[in-house]
């Protein structure tokens, strides 16, 4: 009998896969000091980036896929 994989939570709080399984995560740089930072910059800013590369592969391996 196969055992079954958890997703591991931490990974799952922090990313997003999306339909196509691209993996998006929240920008960094928005928590605090604001006042410092551009309105657009700030817009860019709160938009999810994707993540690529070998990391990509590992988070989706954490999140219980592939």
């Amino acid at each position: 009998m196969k055992v079954k994989t958890k997703t591991r939570k931490s990974a799952a709080k922090r990313f997003k896969v999306t339909k196509n399984g691209k993996v998006m995560h929240r920008s960094q740089n928005l928590r605090h000091l604001r006042t410092v930072k551009g309105k657009r910059n700030q817009r860019r800013l709160k938009l999810m980036k994707e993540l690529g590369g070998k990391f990509a592969s590992k988070v989706k391996k954490m999140m219980g896929l592939k």
